[in-house]
């Protein structure tokens, strides 16, 4: 049945893809983002995208108590997908307090305002980071976490805590998604990647070399035990991310309390590798350069996908062709990003 859903960082860039995929499949969203890392722009492109609007937006910080219980006091809310926070690997290592603020203190806040208005459902966007510097892959859920990062921990450290929230409140359901490497855009081009200064991740980065904003690419480390000495990840599209985080909604009422689940295609590609298939399909260089390897960085991350198609039947559908493909055509339609 269509619910309502909260999005927290609804505006950034697997949000905006999230709240259209909920959009097409008949449910209300309501965001709340602080656009530190997005842009307003993005909201009214989800609503383009999808055909319909939506349900309201919200400039609100999720450590924010008192606004974010306004936001729940306003709107039936039935589920919560918590995306809000810092992401990038290497700036946490220089900025882990800010990291631990937002990511922990945020989601803590956010479970607290959940039970004071009585909402029990939750999808939280977690990471394949946890694992750190995994001895063997593919990665299933079952495989050690490590994380070797701040931000990697402050993922774990959500974790922890609601496993800890769903063990003191029986009507808790919790869907943690550990999903790989998102890239790409929507295939329309009207919603993608735009981060805010210099992109601190791979896929961003690239297309703005292509499009000629940045010079080149600095690729960490070309030394690890891969097949051409750079790191390799399981990139997935985000469409596919923003489906599986949709489908997990669609199953929350499957069962009580915490349930983790890896979101990957069980593909790993190289950083080598994304630089020539991004080439390949927009046509043109993508200059880089090797440097040392970056602080808690590690050599490859691939999931084991199988756990959530036998759960949900569910599987990704779109490969690194089509995301290069889409992530070229938004970059390519949106040469400085959304307008600012």
């Amino acid at each position: 049945m269509p619910k309502t859903v909260l999005v927290t960082g609804g505006a950034g860039f697997i949000g905006s893809h999230t709240c259209v995929e909920l959009l097409a499949h008949g449910h209300e969203v309501v965001v709340v983002d602080n656009h530190v890392n997005s842009s307003p722009q993005a909201l009214d492109r989800i609503a383009k995208t999808a055909g319909r609007p939506l349900a309201a937006a919200h400039r609100v910080d999720v450590r924010d108590r008192r606004a974010l219980s306004e936001v729940f006091a306003s709107h039936p809310v039935d589920a919560v997908i918590h995306f809000a926070g810092h992401k990038a690997v290497g700036e946490s290592v220089s900025l882990p307090v800010e990291y631990y603020d937002t990511n922990v203190g945020g989601t803590c806040t956010l479970l607290s305002v959940m039970r004071e208005h009585g909402v029990h459902r939750l999808v939280f966007s977690s990471s394949c980071s946890v694992y750190g510097d995994a001895r063997s892959v593919p990665l299933t859920e079952r495989s050690p976490v490590a994380p070797t990062n701040p931000y990697a921990r402050t993922k774990l450290t959500c974790e922890r805590i609601l496993e800890d929230v769903c063990a003191h409140l029986g009507e808790m359901k919790v869907l943690a998604l550990r999903y790989f490497n998102p890239v790409g855009a929507h295939p329309s081009g009207l919603i993608g990647e735009d981060p805010r200064g210099v992109p601190n991740n791979l896929m961003p980065y690239i297309a703005q070399v292509a499009v000629g904003r940045r010079e080149r690419l600095t690729v960490f480390g070309a030394d690890y035990p891969t097949s051409d000495g750079t790191g390799v990840r399981d990139y997935i599209h985000v469409m596919d991310v923003a489906e599986g985080h949709r489908v997990a909604v669609e199953h929350l009422d499957d069962g009580t309390g915490m349930r983790v689940f890896n979101l990957g295609t069980g593909t790993g590609t190289s950083v080598l590798q994304l630089v020539a298939a991004f080439e390949e399909a927009s046509g043109r260089p993508v200059p880089h350069r090797i440097a040392e390897r970056r602080a808690g960085d590690v050599a490859t991350l691939v999931a084991d996908p199988s756990a959530v198609v036998r759960a949900w039947g569910w599987t990704t559908t779109r490969d690194l062709t089509a995301m290069c493909r889409d992530a070229w055509r938004f970059q390519e339609l949106n040469p400085d990003g959304y307008p600012r």
